[in-house]
């Protein structure tokens, strides 16, 4: 057998800090490596395989699509794509009336700071303090954490960062240069820091006064999650512009921007090779049908709040909070998290960091109850 380690380390730029496993195949929220070890999957590829892993509809539609058509430039129209916007429309946001799709998060997140100063005309922007948004240089610009920005800087002048949740300091830094502000529903990099409804419509009601456009990152949070379709249906607001992917489309690389009709942007002012290609589309279809037919946001409350529930019925001594919505879970520590992580590997259990002390857990919202038992029974006797 070879060695897939070896041969990533020779040939691939080392960016990214390694687990020491292979993994080779997915089925719900289970992996396996390439030893025939079984994982539970307790992070689903950071929030994308909210449908699972292997999903039956999206492996049948994107089989289905590559044999008729992969690829599309977006100077004709296609059906696929047509028929996903239509789709992805009936279930976002009514304000939200236009579309520009992607490949990822962080394009989506570049689209939205181009659609804010063309519009507005203003060159700058307010994120949140432990805010993540993308890395590439208008997305990184956004993201607060300081070892990502290093490095790159200068980056795209005019972003400014404010404690989340405080309205006032948000208020102090809005100028009459102020394009956009950039806010996550519930901060997933961050810590699984859940944003307040009261703060969330005052921010709303300063952009209607300000002529500010309100951009609210949903990559993560968004499709089930949260226990609601879209996290900002727990905050009684409406977005200027929306940012999707992760779980947009089952797994398969994908993201979009949605747009109200604050947002007008002229011909050749954008665009994506990939972007919205018919593969992605099918794979989109396929997966929202599953969300909307296995009611996956009622799965993703129920299965929450069973979670915690259990698991705060016993005394962890290394747990500082435990912060949960939906099936979105944040573990505060009270050192840092990545032994705990490895350890839960150990255990075989995959799960994430967020920041230097917080387990973050985002298994497939298909996940048994069966293994949620499992996990919780493994998590008391490691935080214990």
């Amino acid at each position: 057998m070879k060695d897939y380690k070896a041969i990533t380390q020779q040939y691939e730029i080392d960016v990214y800090p390694r687990r020491d496993v292979v993994l080779v195949r997915g089925k719900g929220a289970r992996v396996w490596d390439d030893q025939g070890n079984e994982y539970i999957d307790m992070a689903a590829g950071i929030s994308v395989a909210n449908v699972g892993h292997s999903n039956d509809k999206v492996v049948e539609a994107i089989s289905k699509q590559a044999a008729t058509l992969i690829t599309c430039p977006n100077t004709f129209y296609n059906d696929t794509k047509a028929i996903f916007l239509e789709k992805l429309f009936s279930i976002a946001p009514k304000n939200l009336t236009k579309a520009f799709l992607t490949n990822s998060g962080t394009e989506a997140i570049e689209a939205a700071i181009k659609f804010a100063r063309l519009n507005t005309k203003k060159t700058k922007f307010i994120a949140a303090m432990k805010g993540f948004h993308g890395r590439t240089m208008g997305a990184l610009s956004a993201t607060y954490k300081k070892e990502y920005r290093e490095g790159f800087e200068p980056l795209v002048p005019g972003f400014s960062f404010v404690p989340f949740n405080n309205f006032e300091k948000l208020a102090e830094a809005v100028d009459d240069d102020t394009a956009g502000i950039i806010l996550e529903p519930i901060q997933g990099e961050g810590g699984i820091n859940i944003g307040q409804k009261e703060y969330f419509q005052k921010v709303r009601q300063l952009c209607n006064e300000k002529n500010i456009l309100l951009i609210i990152d949903e990559i993560q949070t968004g499709f089930c999650r949260t226990g609601k379709m879209f996290a900002i249906e727990y905050l009684g607001i409406e977005a200027d512009m929306m940012t999707l992917a992760k779980s947009i489309a089952g797994g398969f690389p994908m993201g979009a921007l949605l747009c109200s009709d604050k947002i007008a942007v002229e011909k050749s002012k954008h665009g994506s090779t990939f972007g919205g290609n018919p593969l992605a589309c099918a794979a989109g279809i396929a997966a929202i049908d599953f969300m909307l037919e296995n009611k996956l946001w009622e799965q993703a409350e129920a299965k929450g709040k069973y979670f915690k529930e259990k698991l705060e019925k016993h005394p962890l001594s290394k747990v500082r909070e435990i912060r949960i919505i939906g099936l979105m879970i944040g573990i505060e520590l009270k050192d840092k998290s990545q032994p705990v992580i490895l350890e839960l590997l150990n255990h075989k259990i995959l799960s994430l960091p967020a920041g230097t002390t917080v387990l973050r857990m985002l298994p497939p919202l298909v996940i048994s109850y069966e293994d949620l038992d499992t996990v919780i029974e493994i998590l008391v006797k490691v935080l214990a």
